[in-house]
C-alpha cells in the first residue's frame, strides 16, 4: 500500500489508538474521569492527526533524499521521538488551559504520555510496515541495468 491511501490508513489507526491511550492516561494522572479527559483527547487527536500527516510527509521527503533509504532502528527512533517532541509544543499549552493548571503541571501530566507515546509510535510503525510493507521512500533505489 502506497500514497495517500497508506497515509490515511496509518493515521486513522494510529490516532484512534493514541486517543484511547491519552484519555485513559490523562484521567489516571490527573485524578479526573475519562469524561473530563475524553474531549481533551479528541482535541489532542485532531491536532495530532493534522501534524502526523504533515510530519510524515516531511519525514518521507527527507528520507527519500538519503543515501541509504533503509528504515533502521535508529531512523525509526528518530522518527518516533521527533514526532512526539514537536507535538508537545502544541499540547502542553492546550492541556494547561483545559485542565486549568500551570504549564509545569501540564508538562508533568504529559510526562507519562511523552514516554509512552514514542514507544507506542515505534512499535506501531514497525508493525504497520510489517503488515502493509514499507513506503516507497524506504525502498532501496533500483539500479537500471
Amino acid at each position: 500500500m502506497q500514497g495517500i491511501k497508506r497515509k490515511l490508513v496509518y493515521v486513522t489507526a494510529y490516532e484512534l489508538t493514541g486517543m484511547a491511550i491519552s484519555a485513559l492516561g490523562l484521567a489516571l494522572l490527573s485524578g479526573n474521569t475519562p469524561s473530563t479527559t475524553g474531549p481533551l483527547s479528541v482535541i489532542i487527536t485532531t491536532i495530532a492527526v493534522c501534524w502526523n500527516l504533515i510530519y510524515n510527509t516531511l519525514f518521507e521527503l527527507w528520507e527519500s533524499r538519503q543515501p541509504s533509504r533503509t528504515r533502521t532502528i535508529r531512523r525509526r527512533i528518530i522518527h518516533a521521538v521527533g514526532f512526539q517532541l514537536t507535538l508537545i509544543v502544541y499540547l502542553i499549552p492546550l492541556i494547561a488551559w483545559w485542565m486549568n493548571v500551570s504549564l509545569v503541571q501540564a508538562f508533568l501530566l504529559d510526562v507519562a504520555l511523552i514516554i509512552i507515546i514514542p514507544c507506542y509510535t515505534f512499535v506501531y510503525n514497525w508493525a504497520f510496515d510489517k503488515i502493509f510493507g514499507v513506503p516507497a521512500s524506504a525502498m532501496p533505489v533500483q539500479e537500471n541495468a
